[in-house]
């Protein structure tokens, strides 16, 4: 059994330590980076358990990615090292105080050659919640099937579906991304996307585009709004929350770090407002700190973020 399973891609990380031009640096910080994969160590330091499927290739940057999850408890037990292909590989560039440049060298790498018969049936339908994202239906046909295929075993368990949109201009244009997209949300129970991605849709606005996008109720839509918070449609209406003021350091991995608070709030059996509120905090937490997992808040540093500026714990 396990709370989370999330299937996708996840990469090597290259970033530089400080703002600057990238060919300027004289040493990058290497790491592990992927939408599905930081939700589910975001989930495992809530205190639930997590599960990984994707593909890795047979190399160095595999067993980095490999080793990263399993010190943080992510099981990735159902992981398959590729032979054939190499691990794809994320460059992330400091380019201003306020601006954060990322490039991706991932086509043809053997995230994107995940497959239906990589998924582990199983686990799946075991599990208390499925997470997928956008990302992974852009990467290639053999993973759009994959996704497709999961949310389709969650859905005959009785499984809920938890879908980011997650869209990547650099990965499929508007109109492809439109319909795919909008097909994968209505096999979800629940819709994470921004202002911006919901636009791709339907440029109506947020609010009209998330009551649209629910169904009536069908689904619950979350909108990510960053510095101004996040609102939800569902059948229980709708709910709006702020987001706690707090230093930007690097906004890289914000978006995921709400998705695990909201998911980890919902499996504590909180109400809406409640799991929009915990993942404002979640999100909030994440951007103080550099790295795309490396600032995912255990329940502990939420308590801390809670304290007056200035407090000295002794």
């Amino acid at each position: 059994m396990t709370d989370l399973v999330a299937v996708g891609e996840t990469m090597a990380l290259l970033s530089s330590p400080r703002v600057g031009r990238l060919r300027d640096m004289r040493s990058l910080c290497l790491s592990a980076a992927g939408a599905e994969s930081n939700v589910a160590i975001g989930i495992v330091r809530l205190g639930y358990r997590a599960s990984w499927i994707g593909r890795v290739g047979d190399d160095e940057f595999g067993e980095l990615i490999l080793a990263a999850l399993r010190a943080e408890g992510v099981d990735a037990s159902r992981a398959v090292t590729d032979p054939t292909a190499q691990t794809a590989l994320m460059v992330k560039e400091r380019r201003a105080p306020n601006v954060v440049r990322v490039s991706y060298y991932r086509r043809d790498q053997a995230g994107s050659r995940l497959r239906p018969e990589d998924l582990d049936e199983d686990l799946i339908a075991g599990a208390r919640l499925l997470h997928l994202s956008g990302i992974t239906l852009a990467l290639s046909a053999s993973a759009r099937a994959a996704t497709r295929r999961a949310a389709q075993l969650a859905r005959a368990a009785g499984v809920p579906v938890s879908f980011d949109f997650n869209y990547r201009s650099a990965l499929w244009g508007r109109a492809e991304a439109a319909e795919e997209l909008a097909a994968m949300a209505h096999l979800a129970d629940i819709v994470f996307a921004g202002e911006e991605e919901l636009a791709i849709l339907a440029a109506d606005g947020p609010l009209a585009g998330a009551q649209r996008l629910s169904g009536g109720g069908e689904r619950t839509v979350v909108v990510k709004r960053g510095g101004k918070g996040a609102l939800s449609v569902g059948e229980d209406g709708v709910h709006e929350a702020p987001a706690p003021s707090v230093p930007v350091v690097d906004p890289v991995g914000a978006g995921d770090a709400f998705v695990a608070g909201y998911l980890a709030a919902l499996l504590d059996g909180l109400d809406a407002a409640g799991r929009l509120a915990f993942g404002c905090s979640t999100g909030a937490y994440a951007v103080t700190m550099l790295g795309d997992w490396e600032g995912l808040p255990t329940r502990d540093d939420l308590e801390l973020m809670q304290q007056p500026e200035g407090t000295t714990l002794r």
